[in-house]
This record gives structure tokens, C-alpha cells and sequence, in this order.
């Protein structure tokens, strides 16, 4: 019965949006989820978005991860309720790694994660050494292990875990931005150069931005890198999935709106002026949680 149960939720919410754009939630820890929604805006322009930035427990990294997934699972069940969302998108690596099993099986909503890029960068490294620049939580997880075993054989793959990017990409979004020299430190770790038996000398040729927040720097990271690299933001196979699980804008479908939520609190000027520049509006709901 329970698989009858499921079935038939799915098709009531399929009919549900045929007759209407679909309202969509975007979370994460902070700001970084803004680089996938802006993506996910692109693909379906006529959705509803509600952005969700759980700014009070920010950076997710601090906690310890029983914790985090009691709160991402209180935090949701209470966002679920009052917005009735079609799907959830998770924007962040953190969270999605973490407790995206749990969320799942707690709630009939579709969840769509943020999870390390390691297949695409093993597929478009040439030298076959490539980095993974994360959140240290995000590197330790079991499950980043696996994408590498399961997708990268055959390349040297350098975890690196870094303890202040996010803190400097959601600083910057605050109008105070890190100094050149403190985002240099950061992704020096991720430059490798090695030289093979043969003598062949092979070095680092993608990055891949595990954690939402560092494309937010991109522009810096490329200016800052040692020498040039591909550089792979997880948003747009994000925002493809979304359209996969939701189909297309209809044609001649009007534009939606997107407002935004902060677990700490109403945002201040330099806050709202970052949101604007995504194209989220400030004055709807000005809390969550």
C-alpha cells in the first residue's frame, strides 16, 4: 500500500503543476546557494523561487554532523509545511553529503543535492590530475571518497580542504572582501605538478568548486591560480536536473518571483544588494526557522 500511497502523491503533485509554475526552495548555509539558483532561474524562468539561507548556523562545518542533520531535518520540515514546495534543492555540499539520505526518507518532496563534481572533472582532466577543493567536512565524508574510487581511477586526485574560502566568498557578498594573499593560501594546495618515471611532468588541469560558495570568487580564483585550469561549478548540472525532474518553462510562460529567508534574522543593506544583483527580492519573508 505504501508503494500505492507514493504513486499516487506523485501524480496529484504532477497535476498540481500542470495547472501552475512550480515553486521551488533553494537552501543552503548562506549565499553560496545563490550560484546554483541563479542557474536553476535560467532553465525555468517562470518558477517560483523561495531562497532559504540558514545564516544563523553558518558555516555548516562548525557543527558536528549528528547536530547538523537535526536541524537541517527541523529546519526543513518547517519550511516544507509553510511553502509546499515541488522540490527542494539542497545548495550545498555540506548538507547534501550529509543528510541528504535522511531528508529523503523523511519527507515525499523532491530533493535534488550538491555533490562533489569528480566525474565530470576526471572526464575532462587531460593530465589526469585534478583537484577537488572543498570544505573540510565535505573532503573527510565517506562519501566523496567513493565518487572518487567509483569515478576517478586512473587519475591523481588531490582533496583539498579548506578552512576559510566559504567564510572569505560570504564575507566578500558582505562587501569586505579578503585580501589577494589570503585567497592565494587557500587554493595553493590545489596546483600539483608531478613528474612521471618517464620524465613527463604533468600538473593540475581542473579544479572542481565543491562547495556553493567558492564560484562566488571565481573571477579571483582565476586571476589568483598559478597557472591556468579548468574550473568546474557544479550549477548547471543542478539546474538540468531540476528541469529533468520538472520539465521546461512552457512556452509563453511569464516570468516568476523569488523572495528570500534568513534563519539569523532580517538582511541588512550590503545583504539585500547582493541578493538584488541575483534578482531576488528582499522585501517578502524575512525570516526562517
Amino acid at each position: 500500500m505504501q508503494g500505492v500511497d507514493l504513486l499516487a502523491g506523485q501524480a496529484h503533485q504532477a497535476m498540481v503543476m500542470m495547472s501552475r509554475a512550480p515553486r521551488i526552495l533553494v537552501f543552503d548555509s548562506g549565499l553560496g546557494g545563490l550560484t546554483v539558483f541563479r542557474e536553476i532561474a535560467r532553465a525555468r524562468p517562470d518558477a517560483s523561487y523561495i531562497y532559504v539561507a540558514d545564516d544563523a548556523a553558518f558555516p555548516y562545518g562548525a557543527w558536528r554532523e549528528p547536530d547538523l542533520v537535526a536541524r537541517l531535518l527541523d529546519q526543513m520540515a518547517g519550511l516544507i509545511a509553510a511553502h509546499e514546495p515541488d522540490c527542494v534543492v539542497i545548495a550545498c555540499n555540506t548538507a547534501s553529503t550529509l543528510a541528504l539520505p535522511a531528508l529523503r526518507a523523511r519527507f515525499a518532496t523532491a530533493f535534488v543535492g550538491t555533490v562533489p563534481a569528480i566525474k565530470p572533472a576526471a572526464e575532462r582532466s587531460r593530465s589526469r590530475l585534478f583537484s577537488v577543493l572543498a570544505t573540510p567536512g565535505t573532503v573527510a565524508r565517506d562519501y566523496t571518497r567513493d565518487l572518487v574510487r567509483s569515478y576517478a581511477g586512473g587519475c591523481d586526485v588531490t582533496l583539498v580542504g579548506s578552512t576559510r574560502l566559504a567564510v572569505m566568498a560570504e564575507a566578500q557578498m558582505h562587501g569586505e572582501p579578503a585580501s589577494d594573499a589570503e585567497i592565494s593560501s587557500e587554493i595553493a594546495p590545489c596546483f600539483v605538478s608531478v613528474t612521471d618515471s618517464d620524465g613527463t611532468v604533468r600538473r593540475t588541469d581542473v579544479v572542481t568548486l565543491s562547495c556553493t560558495h567558492y564560484p562566488l570568487l571565481l573571477p579571483r580564483l582565476m586571476a589568483l591560480s598559478p597557472w591556468p585550469v579548468t574550473w568546474i561549478d557544479p550549477a548547471p548540472a543542478i539546474a538540468r536536473r531540476v528541469v529533468q525532474l520538472l520539465g521546461p518553462s512552457p512556452a509563453g510562460s511569464l516570468p516568476g518571483e523569488a523572495s528570500a529567508l534568513f534563519s539569523a534574522g532580517a538582511p541588512g543593506p550590503s545583504m539585500r544588494q547582493a541578493l538584488a544583483g541575483f534578482g531576488v527580492d528582499c522585501h517578502t519573508p524575512a525570516t526562517a526557522g
